[in-house]
């Protein structure tokens, strides 16, 4: 079979590369996905490598389970054996097996992103440390750097008092996570490196049976997943990583692009291949993307260039604020759909921060459209969808006392406080969890346990723990579904989430979803199910071809594409973000992140800018975006930016500075007949005071943007409106 056919040369030279270690370097939509799939079919179908042989680690469970799909395809034959998925599945994968080694049990549970903060709430209380001056959020961000830069809590250092504190609790964090027999995710990264550090005959094995590490978004690795992959390639030295340094938008949570330094330092002779070709956007979008980039040092240099023809320009808007901002998107998205042009599936508006989509969701609402948020509230981040996994983590994992504390009252079954603490009292005085001695009360209704609580007390738990033991002994007969929908009977779920109201029938619909999804987990059973909800992320939650207008924000359009996209709130302080202007680090990936929305569009891209944007209840100016001056004119309709005399662009700060060109082919307007300026300030007989936005001729007459402070965007006929300048 041809593993190459339909490649550009780049990608041949890709695929077919030698043995050894191999640095491809692929710009965006320049078919990495596939150069990497057709490159573990070219090991497997052409040079022989055994699946069992073979790891290929990404990013997202979506694109494992499309890279093992697409490999069956070109094959034609099972891949039984192939390790494949992202890092902290691959990690759990193998943590389960070597348990022997680490301080925890095979039936671990994954904490996620919830847990893992009440876990800290949990020890500031328990240490006496001030939750308003400590915040919990950041506690935690300190712990989880340190985790990926491979810092146990005995080496925390200590520079301030506020490190102090942190290394108090990562040590009673790390001990209650312990207690519970849970990993969170920096544990999955932390304990796999540490494992393979520490551990010579267990690296031996793993590095031995991995012939070929194939890697996909290097660039976003942290320093814990750099060095596990070091010590899985030790041995062969075939790892193949494929990246670009200039996608690497996550140093927020550990992403070092340097390891692509590291990768050439510490693999001498690497092969280094270019991938330019792009299939996904036009040639204007990816010459305004460059022209971004290219002010970045410490890259590779790449030229960018697709077959898909220049394309039209890329527009660029002023608004007056951040409101309407959300409007014009809103309208410029209905004028689109309404005249056939786009589809509403085709849009994404992108943004900097969450904060960002409220405007964006009122105005949608407001117009009456649908449309998708990302990253908002995770499905599995939902009430219901907590309580019933909580259950079912429970009797996965007994000692699991956050599950426990969550569901021994949901529904509530008469265990107050007073009696959640005789238990918590009576586990800790004979030297058990609370779960365990739950199940001991349960099976044996009679037991000196039972009669160290009072008679009322004790009916309760022993009625909770009778449950639980009764779902412990399902376990080995019952599939995740069969475990769900028994729970959900047993303590008649339904009728407690499900109200009667709207919000009721919603969230017995999310019970219904999440029984579809456990119903692919038949013959896998229950502990796969629980790995695969605590490691899905947001980007596994967008569903393929949606139908409508998706919001999301930059960090989580990173691998997604899309016809038609906005930018928005592209002023200084909000992209580049206010606190990267004192750190040239964080300025670059401000500049990455840019350049990843830009290539996200396929056929037209729109950024989006203000002149005042909302601040603690206030309206203040802002300056727009600093890296629009990148761009040139040429690629840009709409505002054009002045020039400085040393050619630099300079962006004016004041709107009557600002002039709007007519698109290319019209006719040009006479400037002298123009009587409204963008800046202007005006006053109309119903609507009140405005201020110009726009202004351009039409068959003689002028047609007015105008912004009113009480009626907001309107466009009128200057001859019929009767505009009045104020002076």
């Amino acid at each position: 079979m041809d593993f190459v056919s339909g490649l550009n040369s780049q990608q041949q030279q890709a695929v077919k590369a030698d043995f050894g270690p191999v640095l491809v370097m692929a710009g965006p939509g320049s078919g990495k996905t596939r150069v990497l799939t057709q490159r573990v079919a070219y090991l497997i179908g052409a040079m022989g490598v055994s699946s069992y042989n073979l790891m290929a680690v990404t990013f997202t469970n979506k694109a494992a389970n499309e890279m093992k799909e697409r490999v069956i395809r070109l094959i034609g034959e099972d891949t039984r054996g192939l390790t494949i998925g992202t890092f902290h599945a691959i990690c759990a994968r193998i943590l389960r097996r070597e348990t022997e080694h680490l301080p925890f049990t095979s039936n671990f549970v994954i904490f996620d992103s919830d847990d893992q903060i009440s876990l800290i709430k949990s020890s500031l209380r328990e240490l006496n440390i001030d939750e308003k001056r400590y915040r919990p959020q950041s506690v935690h961000g300190s712990i989880s750097n340190a985790k990926n830069e491979l810092i146990m809590p005995d080496e925390y250092p200590i520079n301030s008092y506020r490190d102090e504190v942190v290394r108090r609790v990562y040590h009673y964090y790390q001990g209650l996570l312990l207690n519970n027999n849970a990993l969170d995710f920096d544990d999955l990264l932390l304990w796999m490196a540490s494992l393979l550090e520490e551990n010579l005959s267990v690296r031996e094995r793993y590095a031995r049976r991995y012939e070929h590490i194939l890697v996909d978004e290097f660039q976003d690795t942290n320093l814990a997943q750099y060095t596990l992959l070091k010590h899985l390639a030790s041995f062969h030295k075939n790892i193949y990583v494929v990246g670009d340094t200039d996608q690497s938008i996550y140093r927020w949570r550990g992403a070092d692009y340097r390891n692509v330094l590291r990768f050439e330092r510490d693999f001498p002779g690497t092969q280094l291949i270019l991938l330019e070709q792009n299939y996904r956007s036009t040639q204007v979008i990816l010459d305004v993307a460059m022209s971004v980039i290219n002010r970045n040092p410490q890259r590779t240099p790449k030229r960018l260039f697709t077959d898909r023809g220049k394309g039209q320009k890329v527009n660029l808007h002023v608004v007056l604020d951040d409101r309407t901002e959300a409007e014009y998107i809103i309208n410029t998205i209905a004028s689109l759909v309404a005249r056939g042009q786009a589809q509403p599936g085709d849009f994404a508006v992108m943004y900097r921060t969450n904060a960002q989509s409220r405007l964006l969701e009122e105005a949608f609402l407001g117009a009456g459209l649908p449309y998708k948020l990302v990253g908002a509230q995770r499905f599995y981040g939902r009430r219901e969808i907590k309580d019933i996994i909580s259950y079912l983590r429970l009797i996965h994992n007994p000692v699991d006392e956050l599950s426990l504390l969550r569901i021994i009252s949901t529904p509530a079954r008469g265990i107050g406080d007073k009696t959640l603490n005789a238990l918590r009292t009576r586990a800790q005085k004979i030297g058990v969890e609370p779960g365990n001695l739950l199940i001991e009360m349960g099976r044996n209704p009679e037991s000196a346990h039972n009669k160290a609580f009072t008679k009322r007390a004790a009916a309760v738990l022993s009625s909770f723990g009778r449950l639980l033991a009764n779902w412990i002994d399902m376990l080995e007969n019952h599939t995740p579904l069969g475990m769900m929908d028994r729970i959900i009977d047993d303590i008649n779920y339904q009728p407690y989430i499900d109200d009667g109201t709207d919000e009721g029938h919603s969230r017995w619909e999310n019970i219904m979803e999440l029984r579809r999804l456990a119903a692919d987990f038949q013959d896998r059973g229950l502990e796969p199910f629980l790995e695969q909800i605590a490691l899905v992320s947001d980007q596994d939650t967008i569903e393929a071809g949606a139908k409508v207008p998706t919001l999301l924000t930059l960090h989580a359009a990173k691998g997604l594409e899309f016809p038609i996209v906005f930018i928005a709130g592209l002023n200084d302080g909000v992209l580049p973000h206010s606190r990267s202007f004192e750190d040239p680090e964080e300025m670059m990936e401000e500049r990455r992140l840019l350049y990843v929305g830009i290539t996200r569009a396929k056929d037209i891209l729109y950024l989006v800018f203000s002149l005042n944007r909302s601040a603690f209840g206030y309206s203040e100016p802002v300056d727009p975006s600093r890296f629009l001056r990148d761009i040139p004119e040429d690629l840009l309709d709409g505002v054009l930016l002045k020039k400085k005399r040393d050619h630099q662009a300079s962006i004016p700060s004041h709107p009557e500075r600002w002039r709007v060109p007519q698109s290319e082919g019209s006719t040009p307007p006479k400037t002298k007949d123009n009587r409204y300026k963008p800046g202007m300030r005006v006053t109309h007989s119903t609507w009140g005071e405005g201020m110009v936005l726009n202004s351009k001729l039409d068959d003689s007459d002028e047609i007015v943007d105008v912004f009113f402070k009480e009626a907001g965007l309107k466009k009128v006929v200057a001859s019929l409106a009767g505009l009045e300048i104020i002076p």
